[in-house]
């Protein structure tokens, strides 16, 4: 899709509320300020394809090209004021709204979209990497879009036109800001991931750091700001802290910020008076806000100026109350030409994927994190209990069916269930595997261990398994806590998975309160960080798998079944077969075989809604 094509009636298709027609209203809240300064950043992250905003929950509902329209105005006041404005993303564009998943090739229309915004640094996710033809993409198309923004300092692709290894993109930037004249030196990671397909080569941070380029880099001295953006978590990251370590042998006082992702959280972490980190949530719930004052700059003798940066941060909740506000703008001025044509081909691409096509309605609300498992209005309740039994129901052996948590993304809301829910939901491509006549006795423990709560800890699963090497999987497998409020979820963000923090739909609050639910999180500037004043919301934690048993009563199984076949979610098969290792049975992925006649959870679900949830009546 070509941005010079699209017809010029669309423009016009948006609501002049909500960009998309079908996104709800904003809802006003007390607002806190935007701590405007000498320097400026907006960050995205973990967008997963929702560019289209959230179609369901108010306060998400503005689109990219709401977001575009954001960022020119912010901008402008750069401009007016002698200030600067930098913008960055690190990663996970990919994978988790039916704009991205539904289309044939994959992100037919998000990349156009995507590439609409201006972006000074962008770098690669986990889920760019999981697929090579995702990744070859991401090389041919993404990195040519962004030119010299696009960073990749320790991620190699093999070049899918001569098979020869070479940088995903440039390994550091080097620029001056417009207006202030800060010289910026940017760097842009990826974590140590080992999940990557054949054809891109992560290199561990621990090595990146020995390279002479890098070493090189780090000791410029005409820098007023080292700028180190990646798909890192910014608290609990040894790769983080190695980085910042290494700047700081290089350069003891040069101010330094840090951007990160993968986690899904709202955090700001300090690591000393003159080096922070913002991490900006997920699923374009959240436009992140950082802000510097006091740095030195290229048209100063920095020998002679010795300042102490000053760091503020605001979360801003992605709607169009909030972001009037923040650029001082109102329904009648707020859109530009450009976001207009991008929320006009956000709409147009959704109506060509069919994304609103009705496979039934959800008769209640079914939460990922918002309820406890096991409860009635609990998502993951509904997949075990009717779900998944009714889909294997018909399997002529006893069978045990595990699938990992983490394969489900978000919540079911009242009301009509899509094609674009179905990706919502749960967008992962892997199937089912089954293990045929495993032994009852060790496969009745698989689901334990996966838990945590058998008697050997994750931890020493892996350790059996020979090292560390999978240990960025536990992201997607984490023990299970006893019920913990938001705000200590935001603290830690190891505690996250992919499905947390889900959030309360804003048309359903109670009218009658003085604050909404939402996020309300506290880092390490204290509690008055989220743009929007909240009242805040329980979440629970889940196990890392569920299961259900299939053709048998395990409370009279052990007094005469022999073998049943385990089948599970293809994602977790090596944890699958590690914890059959530790339980003494020696199977391999040559053991497997497909379940299911290949159908993933995303066709299992929406399957199981068109014939057991109707509309109307």
């Amino acid at each position: 899709m070509s941005f010079s094509r699209i017809p010029l009636l669309l423009t016009f298709i948006h609501s002049t509320l909500a960009s998309q027609p079908s996104a709800p209203s904003p809802i006003s809240a007390p607002l806190r300020e935007l701590p405007w300064a000498q320097l400026n950043f907006l960050q995205t992250t973990d967008t997963h394809g929702w560019h289209g905003g959230h179609l369901q929950e108010a306060q998400y509902s503005a689109d990219w090209g709401d977001y575009i329209s954001f960022a020119h105005h912010l901008r402008q006041r750069a401009d007016d004021d002698g200030s600067d404005l930098l913008v960055i993303d690190t990663g996970d564009r990919v994978e988790g709204n039916g704009l991205y998943d539904a289309s044939d090739p994959k992100g037919k229309y998000t990349f156009d979209i995507l590439s609409q915004q201006h972006i000074d640094v962008i770098t690669s996710g986990n889920h760019e990497l999981y697929i090579s033809n995702t990744s070859n993409r991401e090389f041919s198309e993404v990195v040519p879009d962004f030119k010299d923004s696009y960073v990749a300092s320790n991620l190699d692709i093999y070049n899918p036109r001569d098979g020869k290894l070479e940088p995903m993109a440039r390994r550091y930037r080097k620029f001056t800001t417009k207006n202030q004249g800060i010289r910026v030196l940017a760097l842009g990671f990826m974590f140590n991931f080992h999940g990557n397909a054949n054809n891109t080569v992560v290199q561990p941070v621990q090595e990146t750091v020995k390279e002479q380029w890098f070493q090189d880099a780090i000791h410029e001295r005409d820098v007023d700001l080292f700028l180190v953006a990646g798909h890192v978590p910014v608290r609990d990251s040894e790769e983080y802290d190695l980085i910042y370590k290494s700047i700081r042998d290089a350069h003891w006082d040069t101010p330094i910020v840090f951007f990160g992702g993968h986690t899904h959280v709202r955090d700001f972490r300090k690591y000393d008076k003159q080096a922070y980190g913002i991490e900006s949530g997920r699923y374009m719930e959240t436009l992140g806000f950082l802000s510097i004052s006091g740095l030195s700059t290229g048209k100063e003798d920095k020998a002679k100026v010795r300042r102490s940066a000053e760091y503020k941060r605001l979360y801003l909740d992605n709607n169009l109350y909030s972001l009037y506000h923040h650029s001082n703008t109102s329904a009648s001025t707020f859109d530009t030409e450009l976001g207009r044509n991008v929320s006009a081909a956000i709409h147009d691409a959704r109506s060509k994927l069919k994304l609103d096509h009705t496979f039934g309605c959800a008769p209640q609300d079914y939460w990922l994190n918002r309820a406890p498992y096991p409860a009635n209005d609990s998502l993951l309740t509904l997949l075990d209990q009717q779900i998944i039994p009714d889909t294997f129901k018909n399997l002529s052996r006893p069978s045990i069916i595990i699938t990992n948590t983490g394969a489900m993304r978000f919540d079911i809301f009242k009301g009509p269930f899509t094609i674009d829910t179905t990706f919502l939901v749960s967008p992962f491509t892997s199937g089912f595997r089954v293990l045929k006549d495993v032994p009852y006795g060790a496969a009745s423990q698989v689901l334990l261990l996966l838990n945590n709560e058998g008697p050997i800890a994750l931890k020493d699963m892996v350790a059996l398994a020979g090292g560390d090497e999978q240990v960025p999987r536990l992201f997607h497998l984490m023990p299970p806590l006893a019920p913990v409020s938001l705000h200590t979820l935001q603290r830690d963000a190891l505690l996250h998975n992919a499905g947390s923090e889900q959030q309360l739909p804003l048309a359903r609050a109670n009218a009658a309160k003085s604050l909404i639910p939402g996020y309300t999180t506290a880092d390490d500037a204290g509690t008055s960080g989220d743009d929007t004043v909240h009242e805040p919301i329980r979440f629970y934690d889940v196990p890392n798998c569920i299961g259900a048993d299939i053709g048998f009563d395990r409370t009279s199984a052990a007094a005469g079944l022999d073998k049943v076949d385990l089948v599970y979610n293809e994602f977790i098969q090596d944890w699958v077969l590690l914890a059959l290792k530790y339980l003494g049975l020696a199977y391999e992925r040559a053991d497997t075989s497909e379940a299911l006649e290949g159908k993933m959870m995303t066709d299992v679900i929406s399957g199981w809604v068109g014939e057991h949830w109707r509309c109307g009546g």
